[in-house]
């Protein structure tokens, strides 16, 4: 068995309808339909052919945003999750880079880094040379003045850790960013990089390893086996390039609102709505969510 949920703004039963229709058409063999939040989303459960069943539901409605899975697992049990573009709305380094008055030049080599077309790693290294002498201060002031959580990013963590999931944030961002998000958030775990700053200044370096795609990938494996989960159990969401490993492991691995990479290889998407979606896939209801 294998369910489809729908989200969107005014979501009507006529959608829902249609939906099992083109199902049907496609020989998914849908089965019930119910409603997780009337006018927001539903699932409609079926038969066969998922791969068919996404095929036929992505995009053949305006502003909705369809996850498929099977139903068995459906409730995650780890929330593995990228924060940059994800869980907050900006690329910290970007906006801490406008404080050094070069955001346009660090801001072009993070859309490729995140696209997939230099190595993390490296561009990683060569933006932050250039914040070189930069006043920690900058930090805190970038904090407060434009780091800003994602829609739907704290009800999603706080409400799976209320019912019981491991929350793990892991961003190839700078932990002066990632600790205090993640604690507002409600995540349990936080690894991210580390910034070296000497005499109040940043030094133009991050501790190594640097935190990459391999670590993201590597810490949603441990924690899978450190909890005794199946694959099935584990969620991860992510926008760029360094999330695709994470997201290829996760029983529901999802690109929200991500570059063109990884929203193709992805087994799920969020394109139109927000976080919350996640919790809809789940099919918790949104009389059981916990406040943000």
């Amino acid at each position: 068995m294998f369910i489809a949920t729908l989200v969107a703004d005014g979501l009507a039963g006529g959608q829902l309808s249609d939906a099992s229709d083109r199902l049907a058409s496609s020989g998914c063999a849908p089965g019930p339909r119910q409603w997780l939040d009337e006018g927001r989303a539903a699932d409609i459960a079926f038969d066969s052919n998922p791969d068919q069943a996404r095929a036929t539901l992505e995009g053949a409605f305006a502003a909705t945003d369809v996850i498929v899975q099977p139903a068995a697992h459906r409730e995650k049990k780890l929330l593995v999750a990228d924060m940059d573009s994800t869980m907050i709305t900006v690329e910290c380094i970007d906006e801490l880079a406008d404080y050094a008055g070069i955001k346009g030049q660090i801001a072009e080599v993070t859309e490729r880094a995140m696209r997939g077309e230099l190595d993390f790693a490296e561009a990683l290294d060569a933006r932050v040379a250039l914040l070189k002498d930069l006043e920690e201060s900058a930090i805190d002031r970038c904090l407060a003045e434009r780091v800003r959580d994602t829609s739907g990013a704290a009800t999603l963590v706080k409400t799976m850790a209320a019912r019981g999931s491991t929350t793990v944030l892991v961003s190839g961002g700078f932990t002066r960013f990632a600790g205090p998000v993640g604690e507002r958030l409600g995540f349990q775990r936080v690894i991210a990089n580390v910034l070296e700053i000497a005499e109040a200044r940043l030094t133009g370096t991050v501790t190594k390893p640097i935190v990459d795609s391999a670590t993201k990938e590597t810490t949603l494996l441990a924690v899978r086996e450190e909890l005794g989960l199946a694959p099935a159990q584990t969620l991860a969401v992510g926008d760029g390039a360094n999330d695709l490993a994470m997201i290829r492991q996760a029983g529901l691995g999802v690109a929200y609102r991500a570059k063109p990479i990884v929203a193709a290889a992805a087994g799920a998407r969020i394109d139109h709505t927000d976080l919350t979606t996640l919790l809809y896939a789940q099919g918790i209801l949104r009389s059981e969510w916990v406040a943000a």
